[in-house]
């Protein structure tokens, strides 16, 4: 298959003579699509006329982690002839499919629903590229928000719709980036084989932390330091923000070891996400044990998981392929071969064959594929937290974000402290009803929603004891930390909007990531659309919508969210501003 940048690479000739005289902003006096990075130029869209933006799509900011390139540190790309035509994005990171995975064409459509009755594995190893939207004028020395999106560290990818940077481009009046970074145990991968400096001396210490998405998302943040400056960034005003896991990951890049990425940022806005190990001090007591303990639950995972979890995904390609032919037997495989052997065993896989037997149960090893930053001292800290107390991190205003019901998406995690799981439907049967408008409009309470829970009442209950012993221990355990920090430079929000109509104001109400398209001021098409957004609830979600993006305006702006359309003077942590909205007028207040 061809690589995809070289297919984009068409533009060559055509552009070439657009890039000799770049304007103050890194624009072509005749063409301001045309942009110049260290790498070569590049031609985007001038979409002015329909977003007030221009954009570029899929610039790659890394090589293909592709062959011996797999499970290493990101590689800067090689510079290109002519002018890369970035049009369209880059290629997602291949993935399991899941609801939150992208459709075949790194779009959402039908095909999202496809993948996952199909088990077909969208996406590309080749998919390292970030995105940039500016607003269509000659302004230069514009703040930059970079944006990291979630999905479990399994999942997701940088065109999803809701993530389109142009209307908050346009709002905040800054540079918007969106950047992919690997996914699953091609993201996040610590077997001893890839890290031994006898059978390969030219490994890093890098290469050898298994953070390989972690490290990804700091060459994102390094190729907006070396190029923003020609799109009409101001690289030394650089607001990194993520939601869920992209929140875990963006705190993991503020918590590096010794400051190793103080300067690739200034600002920082987590959404939805903590940094927290079981041990971390602080952390509230007992911790879940995932085994009937329904104690508290902590972010990170320690090291040992993960290398668990690399050495059982090989025995499980062994037995898979029929080189072994149970656990045993693939056991004695590993101990009869050399590391090097089994480093060249692991990358002659296809991404999808680890993807997919990761997924599965084979030879009695069920699901390996628990993904997250590693906690191995070198590219994330032992303890973020601890961290984080003793001043070693890059200290920046933080702004934090939270939904009041986090836990209604993710509602099958309620077993862990000892409720019955919320959403009864698999993603292949829930898929069909949020992506037709007329079965979203038909859904009842009881068609979703496990029937031991008798109403939305009694699952609001189970639900807010997740959200305590989950997503709330860790922000306060993270905000708590900064406060004995930087004070005077923490913010958070609540956001509290549930103004959906009947069930879905019960089954979703404030869920995890729903504050989304408010912040980006798009309303689809997407995932939740047809669920979240009516014609009676459109007055008041506009209103909240323009007073959230000019809120994260004036945080990137400023380092301070404060601003003249919430209404109320925004005190830091550990009061919290709520937003949320009647169907026709926003209601902003201090908590």
């Amino acid at each position: 298959m061809m690589n995809w940048m070289t297919a984009k690479r068409g533009l060559g000739a055509l552009a070439a003579a657009g890039v000799l005289a770049l304007g103050a902003c890194g624009g072509s006096d005749d063409d301001p699509k045309i942009r110049s990075t260290q790498y070569g130029a590049v031609a985007g869209v001038n979409d002015a006329a329909r977003s007030g933006t221009l954009f570029w799509k899929g610039i790659p900011f890394a090589k293909a982690p592709v062959g011996n390139l797999r499970w290493r540190a990101p590689v800067a790309p090689a510079p290109w002839a002519g002018t890369l035509d970035a049009r369209a994005f880059g290629n997602s990171c291949i993935q399991n499919p899941r609801l939150y995975s992208p459709g075949n064409n790194n779009t959402f459509d039908a095909t999202v629903g496809q993948n996952i009755a199909s088990g077909n594995t969208p996406g590309s190893e080749d998919c390292l590229s970030l995105n940039i939207w500016r607003p269509a004028t000659d302004e230069r020395d514009l703040p930059v928000i970079v944006f990291i999106h979630g999905g479990s560290n399994i999942t997701g990818y940088s065109a999803d719709p809701t993530y389109d940077g142009a209307a908050l481009a346009r709002k905040a009046n800054a540079v918007v980036v969106s950047a992919n970074y690997r996914l699953g145990q091609l993201g996040f991968f610590r077997h001893p084989a890839l890290r031994d400096t006898v059978a390969d001396p030219t490994l890093t210490a890098d290469d050898q932390s298994g953070n390989f998405a972690i490290l990804d998302i700091i060459a994102a943040l390094k190729f907006v330091q070396g190029n923003i400056g020609a799109f009409g960034g101001n690289a030394r005003n650089v607001t990194l923000s993520g939601q869920s896991a992209g929140a875990i990951n963006v705190l993991a890049v503020m918590t590096a070891p010794n400051q190793r990425t103080a300067g690739l940022f200034h600002r920082m806005a987590p959404l939805s996400g903590g940094i927290s190990l079981g041990t971390s001090p602080g952390f509230p007591q007992p911790v879940n044990d995932l085994k009937g303990n329904n104690g508290y639950i902590p972010t990170l995972n320690g090291v040992p998981t993960y290398e668990l979890l690399s050495n059982l995904l090989l025995l499980k390609l062994l037995i898979d392929d029929g080189s072994a032919a149970d656990a045993a037997a693939a056991t004695a495989w590993v101990a009869g071969h050399s590391h090097a052997d089994i480093a060249a065993y692991l990358r002659g896989k296809p991404a999808s064959t680890i993807l997919r037997v990761g997924l599965r149960t084979v030879g009695g090893i069920a699901n390996t594929t628990a993904s997250g930053p590693i906690p191995e001292g070198t590219v994330v800290a032992t303890d973020p937290i601890a961290a984080i107390l003793a001043g070693n991190y890059a200290k920046v205003p933080l702004l934090a974000g939270m939904t009041a019901s986090e836990d209604k998406l993710l509602s099958s995690f309620l077993p862990l402290v000892g409720h019955p799981a919320g959403i009864k439907l698999t993603d292949a049967q829930l898929f069909p009803i949020l992506f037709n408008a007329a079965q979203a409009r038909a859904a009842t309470f009881a068609d979703i929603i496990n029937p031991a829970y008798a109403d939305g009442a009694a699952y609001d209950v189970a639900v807010a004891d997740l959200d305590a012993k989950f997503f709330r221990a860790s922000r306060k355990n993270l905000l708590d930390a900064l406060l004995t920090q930087t004070p005077a430079s923490v913010w958070t929000y609540r956001f509290d909007w549930k103004q959906e109509a009947a069930p879905w104001n019960d089954v979703y109400g404030a869920a995890h990531a729903f504050d989304l398209p408010f912040l980006f001021g798009n309303f689809g098409p997407s995932l939740y659309a047809n669920v979240m957004f009516t014609d009676a609830n459109q007055p008041g979600r506009a209103e909240l919508s323009d007073a959230m993006m000019s809120t994260l305006a004036a945080f990137a702006r400023t380092g301070n969210p404060n601003n003249g359309t919430l209404g109320v003077s925004w005190p830091n942590w550990p009061s919290q501003l709520v937003f949320d909205a009647s169907p026709t007028r926003r209601q902003i207040s201090v908590q």
